[in-house]
């Protein structure tokens, strides 16, 4: 199969160059236009409580679906005097006529908007969009603000949240591509010593994200896309699609040496050995990354879905366009080759070597190895015991960005959870403002109020304008006439006919373990027959978002990790070495969730990569983490057992074979690895931390991976097994297909 796959990109070379660049001309213009097709957020989860709670309060008593929030300071101007209101408000005149302003609050209307230092203060504007939509309206949100004389402001809340995120995510992109390309290249020099060949996956490399980009374009009209997906398509794309032309082209070279073989028989075989393990290592990556697809919530949902895009343009382009470059440039590969750079790469027919030698060394010592190592793996995952899985807030953006600023100044200034109160929904079937209903209200909102752990309750009968020792009903009353004199006391967002609305804000952050257990001790409270509760807000949208990753991983987990065992076992042709390669694949990515907790939760090393500890893990990097490297492991994996499975086939000796297996993969392997590395360690420098946590932490394992794992762990548990690596139930063997054999 992969021999008439090889003969046929020989033979068709010219016309398939032209197809893979065509494709690359059409992308060149929609490149500009790829941030307004993705989405920005995708983080919440649908049909969860929080969610359903907030959607309530929109249909019935108009709540907001997202807000700016605009955060005001004087030098000169006391935050509670006239003049500093006067500025406030006309500061946002022109605001208030834009499309989607759904209301106003200004700090004159509601103190608890005025900071207890008196330093700021910080008005609210609905908008009757989310915030994901919205942010595209935070530009003409700004541009709308009039500058006054005596006041300083600064546009955060949702819409601005996810805008900044936009400029962040496009930034990271361009330095990350200015690092990876260079520094990929010298790597690539490094390996093969000459211009030609280091170009030429790269080239590849190239070309393959261009169509993964045209493709997210055109995929993203059909469904939301987040925009971190065109992270994820640099990354890995690049990654990937240089990895497997590494893997080709070395084996080209090394088929070209065969005395009396062709042009066209070297690519045919290059084909049929590394494309044949090529398609099987996309194959276990493609299938990690579908694990994803599983889930819910669109920001996961969409980098799955880029992922399948990713490694089915990476394996089509190792398997079309890079034997059609080879069979271009045939005997010119080697040209131009650097002096101080070129050395005689170690012959991969030889049985004697450095890596070699190692498997030798590893393999007399089995048990002691495989003892010492997973030790150290697991060592370093011990961190992740300690891991605060939680959802993102402005604190991943860098601290230059307004809306960022925003946060951190609402955060120093107020309560913790000023900006992420408890909403709380009601819902009755009888009139909300019969006495018993007032009564129940009333009891919550006092109950609220008695906890340590709330700071303020905002309730249609507790208002700052209306004296706190009178009774429900007059409390009412006095907002109604209050309302009928002119005077806005917001009342008509609190309560309806048959809903009302309570916000509690708590004293902590809304990922702190205090309001987590509030929330629980919130969504089991039971105010009598008729009256039904809902809680949302930021610490129920936090705890909602984590248990439906929790809730889906395990379904992802058990489909990534079954589907990858059966590509195994059709490949290998044994029931044993699936297994062992999973549970090698779980001990590395174990080592980077280890380190993602060290590092981002902890904050250790946060000087030198340029961020502040979150103090949280981000719930969605596990899982994309366990999604991408479980794939990304196998890649090594795959073509370290392949080669020495082609030599057991031909020897039948188990320790000859896994030694000359290594001997002839393992430098390969390394070099790999080491692009891959430098690709995915190049989101290092990214501002956004979700993105640069993503970039170590996938580094991180595979550089493990491809040292610890495969020089090490792999030739000590192969030994220990013996024979038995290769065991196949002999019912099993003669129903397995045999089309993906190695040819000889």
């Amino acid at each position: 199969m992969f021999e008439r796959i090889g003969r046929f990109a020989c033979r068709h070379r010219w016309w398939i160059v032209a197809v893979w660049t065509t494709l690359v001309i059409a992308t060149l213009p929609l490149l500009p236009t790829l941030e307004r097709v993705v989405k920005v957020g995708g983080f919440s989860a649908p049909d969860s409580e929080s969610e359903r709670a907030t959607a309530h309060l929109e249909s019935t008593l108009g709540l907001s679906p997202s807000s700016f929030v605009i955060v005001y300071s004087s030098d000169s101007l006391s935050v509670t005097s006239a003049e500093f209101n006067r500025q406030v408000a006309a500061s946002l005149t022109t605001v208030r006529t834009l499309d989607h302003v759904q209301d106003v609050v200004l700090p004159s209307v509601d103190e608890s908007l005025v900071a207890p230092s008196g330093k700021i203060a910080y008005a609210i504007v609905g908008w009757d969009e989310e915030a994901e939509v919205a942010q595209r309206d935070a530009a003409a949100f700004e541009a709308a603000m009039i500058p006054q004389p005596d006041i300083t402001y600064i546009v955060a809340g949702g819409p601005a949240f996810y805008a900044d995120i936009e400029t962040a995510s496009q930034r990271d992109l361009r330095r990350a591509e200015l690092i990876a390309f260079p520094v990929a290249l010298a790597a690539l020099l490094l390996v093969f010593g000459s211009a030609i060949a280091a170009a030429v996956p790269l080239i590849v490399g190239g070309a393959g994200v261009a169509v993964i980009l045209l493709t997210i374009w055109a995929v993203a009209h059909l469904t939301d896309m987040s925009i971190f997906t065109l992270n994820l398509a640099t990354m890995l794309g690049l990654g990937l699609a240089v990895d497997y032309s590494l893997f080709v082209t070395s084996r080209f070279r090394e088929e070209r040496r065969h005395p009396g073989r062709t042009l066209e028989d070297a690519v045919m075989r290059s084909v049929a050995t590394a494309g044949r393990a090529v398609f099987f290592s996309g194959l276990s990556v493609l299938v990690g990354l579908a694990g994803l697809c599983i889930f819910p919530l669109m920001f996961l949902r969409s980098v799955g879905i880029a992922g399948i895009i990713v490694v089915g343009v990476s394996t089509l382009g190792a398997l079309t366009l890079l034997p059609a470059t080879l069979s271009i440039l045939g005997p010119n590969l080697d040209r131009f080759s650097v002096p101080f750079l070129t050395r005689q790469t170690t012959d991969d027919r030889s049985e004697h070597g450095f890596w070699h030698g190692l498997a030798v060394r590893v393999m007399a010592h089995p048990i002691l190895v495989v003892a010492v190592t997973a030790t150290f793996l697991v060592a370093l995952g011990t961190p992740f015991l300690n891991a605060n899985i939680s959802s993102p807030d402005a604190t991943i953006l860098p601290k230059d960005l307004p809306s960022r600023q925003g946060f951190d100044l609402l955060a120093s200034e107020f309560t913790g959870g000023e900006i992420s109160p408890f909403v709380i929904a009601l819902h009755s079937d009888d009139a909300m403002t019969s006495d018993e209903n007032l009564a129940r209200i009333d009891r919550l909102v006092r109950k609220l109020e008695a906890d340590p752990r709330i700071d303020h309750v905002q309730s249609a009968i507790s208002s700052p304008q209306i004296p706190a020792n009178l009774s429900p009903r007059n409390v009412l009353r006095a907002r109604l006439a209050l309302e009928a004199a002119g005077t806005d006391t917001r009342l008509r967002a609190f309560l309806g006919p048959n809903d009302a609305m309570i916000l509690a804000f708590p004293v902590k952050p809304a990922n702190d373990p205090d309001n987590k257990a509030l929330l629980a001790d919130l969504r089991r409270l039971d105010l009598g027959s008729g009256m039904t509760v809902l809680v949302g807000g930021g610490t129920a949208s936090i705890v909602d978002v984590v248990d439906a990753i929790a809730h889906y991983f395990v379904y992802a987990a058990i489909f990534v990790v079954v589907c990858t065992y059966l590509i195994l076992l059709l490949l290998l042709r044994s029931v044993l070495l699936p297994i062992k390669a999973i549970v090698m694949n779980v001990l590395s990515i174990l080592a980077a969730y280890g380190a993602l907790v060290w590092v981002f939760q902890e904050g250790h090393l946060s000087g030198i990569l340029r961020f502040s500890p979150q103090g949280f893990v981000e719930a969605s990097l596990p899982v994309i983490m366990f999604c991408v490297l479980f794939g990304l492991s196998m890649d090594y994996e795959v073509f370290l057992l392949t080669r020495i499975q082609e030599e057991w086939l031909r020897t039948h000796d188990n320790e000859h074979s896994v030694a000359v297996g290594l001997q002839r993969s393992g430098r390969i392997i390394t070099s790999a690895a080491l692009i891959v590395v430098v690709v995915t360690a190049s989101f290092v420098s990214a501002d956004v931390v979700l993105v640069k946590a993503l970039g170590l932490g996938i580094a991180l394992a595979v550089a493990l991976d491809a040292t610890v794992v495969r020089a090490l762990l792999v030739p000590a548990t192969m030994r220990l097994l013996g024979d038995w690596n290769w065991w196949l139930p002999g019912w099993l063997d003669r129903r397995l297909p045999r089309g993906f054999h190695i040819e000889h």
